[in-house]
């Protein structure tokens, strides 16, 4: 039976040195006016090019990154899937909007692509959209706020080519790649760019996946638009479930500028909605597949379930369980021993580059309800149990 409590097989990949290590991080991150100092020190400090590599390193860098560049995640990837985890390997460097940092970010996630072609631990490709453009030209195109100018049209063309050539190299080396979700400012052209790439690639089976922030009230709406769409025009859209990142900075700028709230009114109708759009997917999973994000316990005991109603094989292809590299390892862990499709999201990137990324995990951990006191409490009983089991 199915327990996220289970300690034992949570922590099975770790020693007891790495529970202790994980142990003072969380304990230090679940005061959030520690993570606000930690933040502005690292923004001023990247301001002068000071090295911080000597203290990230050994704590928030060695709990949520894999490594600076794809092959320093090969030793992760191994011990993962001793575990029986795939990875996904997400290029996290914060892009530098310059032409130079735009065509870096493009060709690193071209190469993460041809990498996971080569390696079947790896079960997913993953990309950035805003990593490959400008921010005010995507959310100038997006919104429709204006007419471009002849050079705004010209770059965002390029940023096009650079969004289906990802596609195409996805379809090529026939690796599944994920369109990852964005503000609400940029969401509209990264939908309309990744149904037209699923029209595409996804003649077959789903290669390219649209992300679906949850907390959206008008994404079961679109969902059900893509299945019409998917019915109409013959193709098998990959669909993959997050619950959202930007919901303060999303109300925030929907007052300024006056438009409606694109947020669920409370976590109740985020929870709801996210619930039934996943099982809108198992619904139909003769036409869909389906990648769920989240490192909340109930929806992941109740895909589980729902996939048992349904009579699917715990290992069936079409459905993956995802967390975090270093977050809700009793979650990823237990799926995985029961035989269910489990991969983790394995960051990469150097120190420098990957700073603001670590931020905001940190960030994540000391506002997500429980989160960091989860982790803590369990990181806390494991080392415990441990002790018990010398005497």
């Amino acid at each position: 039976m199915l327990d996220f409590n289970n300690l034992e097989i949570a922590f099975s990949s770790k020693t007891r040195s790495e529970l202790r290590n994980a142990c003072l991080l969380f304990s230090a991150i679940k005061y959030p006016s520690l993570v606000k100092i930690a933040k502005a020190g690292t923004n001023v400090a990247l301001a002068i090019h000071f090295p911080l590599a000597w203290a990230v390193k050994p704590t928030l860098y060695k709990q949520f990154v894999g490594g600076e560049s794809l092959e320093d995640c090969a030793p992760t990837i191994e011990h993962l899937k001793k575990y029986q985890v795939f990875s996904t390997l997400d290029y996290s460097a914060e892009g530098k909007k310059t032409p130079d940092g735009i065509k870096a970010a493009f060709e690193e996630t071209l190469r993460s692509v041809d990498y996971a072609k080569k390696n079947p631990n790896i079960a997913y490709a993953v990309f950035k959209p805003s990593t490959l453009t400008y921010d005010a030209l995507f959310s100038k195109v997006s919104e429709k706020r204006g007419k471009l100018t002849i050079d705004e049209i010209k770059e965002y063309r390029e940023f096009t080519e650079r969004f289906m050539a990802l596609c195409q190299r996805a379809y090529d080396n026939n690796v599944r790649i994920l369109v990852d979700a964005e503000d609400y400012c940029f969401q509209a052209a990264i939908d309309e760019l990744t149904d037209e790439a699923m029209r595409k690639f996804n003649k077959e089976r789903a290669i390219v996946f649209a992300t679906l922030q949850m907390y959206r009230h008008d994404r079961m709406p679109y969902l059900q638009r893509i299945l019409d769409d998917s019915i109409e025009k013959g193709y098998f859209p990959g669909i993959k479930f997050v619950r959202g990142a930007y919901m303060e900075d999303e109300r925030a700028r929907a007052a300024e500028y006056g438009y409606p709230d694109p947020i669920c009114k409370d976590k109740a109708a985020t929870d709801a909605n996210f619930d039934e759009g996943v099982a809108f997917v198992i619904d139909h999973l003769d036409r869909m597949e389906l990648f769920m994000g989240t490192h909340n316990e109930e929806s992941n005991y109740k895909l589980a379930q729902l996939m048992l109603d349904k009579n699917l094989a715990t290992n069936d292809k079409r459905v993956f369980f995802a967390q975090l590299l270093g977050m809700s390892d009793n979650i990823s862990f237990n799926l995985s021993d029961a035989g269910y499709n489990v991969t983790k999201y394995v960051p990469y990137a150097r120190v420098n580059d990957v700073l603001p990324y670590l931020i905001r995990r940190a960030e994540e951990n000391t506002s997500v309800a429980g989160q960091t006191g989860r982790e803590l409490r369990m990181l806390k009983s494991e080392l415990e149990r441990r002790k018990k089991l010398k005497k």
